[in-house]
């Protein structure tokens, strides 16, 4: 595999590598007889409608040639696709296609897909093999890790499990078909795995928005290694999230909120979590950490096209009551990932509610850059 790019998850017994580079694609049957995954059995491809129509018959074309047994299920794209009816659907048709214990599930799409199949691939006979084959640039981040969930109604990934993949499939030019909004949501969480960890590749980002929103190969290529890396990195050392894995969460608490009080389709996913990360720099400030926190933050989200003001119209309650039914919300406290610096942020378990609803409420007036 000349050209690409490999990385390494170091999970034990559950290692698993993540390949990355153009034309992976077309390599999918002899890796996936690499890590295991068996022929004897069915395995079922999950995918979305808008995926399906780009990438589902090559995929499916490349296992079938290689001797594997492919079912496909397409489920509608978008985030109401993580519902407990659509797992419910997805067992059903696993079931009918007579799948069992040594089937795999493998997603093909971007998080919202990644997510639901993990959790059918968790949930089918206690647990069956999984593979990410993520075709976003968002899902660069949730491909990687094993957190595997749902939506409820009150809260986004609230119901789920952690279920580690075989290996992680990422073929680059799955990425060029993408519109232009979705790429650059996609770069949020790019730009967040500098923001917690490297402040060079953050500076990097900067200096090269404009390549990455016009998906110049290697400059993309770079970035979603880099990305991949940190991911990796912080996985490796906390699998379940009991410590440093949280601070992957830098904007979650305002984003999935925002998400949630929106309706999971007027925000997408990437440009909530840049208005949350604006809004956990402001935080910073506030308490104490120097203004370029902010400043940097806002200005490398906007260079790469990524909205920093909250929607007037999202009524600041709602927010608040939002945040209250998420996961990192502890015994009557808040949980926020806070900036120190660029490339270093602290778990802070005590921020009041009081000074949250004042960055809410400073964040729906945000200037605009540019």
């Amino acid at each position: 595999m000349s050209g690409h790019r490999e990385l390494t998850v170091e999970l034990g017994e559950r290692t698993y590598p993540i390949y990355i580079g153009e034309g992976l694609l077309d390599e999918a049957g002899k890796l996936f007889a690499q890590r295991g995954i068996s022929k004897k059995s069915p395995l079922m491809i999950v995918t979305d409608a808008n995926v399906a129509r780009r990438h589902l018959d090559r995929l499916a074309s490349v296992l079938t040639e290689e001797g594997f047994t492919v079912v496909t299920a397409i489920v509608p794209a978008g985030e109401n696709s993580k519902s407990l009816a659509e797992l419910e659907r997805l067992i059903g048709i696993a079931l009918e296609h007579g799948l069992d214990r040594k089937s795999a599930i493998v997603a093909l799409g971007g998080g919202v897909v990644g997510d639901l199949a993990g959790f059918v691939a968790a949930s089918f006979m206690r647990g069956v093999k999984f593979v990410q084959v993520p075709t976003t640039i968002l899902a660069h981040d949730s491909s990687v890790g094993g957190k595997v969930a749902v939506n409820h109604p009150l809260a986004k990934n609230i119901i789920g499990a952690f279920h580690q993949p075989e290996l992680v499939l990422y073929d680059l030019k799955t990425l060029q078909t993408l519109p232009e909004r979705e790429v650059k949501a996609g770069l949020s969480e790019v730009v967040k795995h500098g923001l917690i960890w490297d402040a060079d590749f953050v500076q990097w980002c900067d200096d090269n928005a404009e390549k990455l929103t016009a998906l110049e190969p290697d400059t993309l290529g770079y970035a979603l290694y880099k990305g991949c890396s940190v991911k990796a990195a912080v996985v490796s050392k906390d699998e379940r999230e009991n410590d440093l894995r949280a601070i992957l969460n830098l904007g979650h608490t305002i984003g999935h909120a925002l998400e949630a009080v929106a309706g999971y389709g007027e925000l997408l996913h990437g440009e909530a979590i840049s208005i949350g990360m604006v809004g956990a720099a402001k935080l910073a400030v506030r308490l104490g950490a120097p203004e370029e926190v902010y400043q940097v933050t806002k200005r490398v989200l906007s260079r790469v096209g990524l909205p920093v003001r909250l929607p007037e119209h999202l009524n600041t309650d709602d927010i608040m009551r939002a945040m209250m039914h998420d996961k990192k919300f502890q015994e009557g406290t808040m949980v926020f990932i806070v900036p120190t610096a660029i490339g270093a942020v602290e778990i802070n378990k005590s921020v009041s509610s009081s000074l949250i609803r004042e960055i809410v409420e400073q964040l729906k007036q945000e200037a605009v850059i540019g």
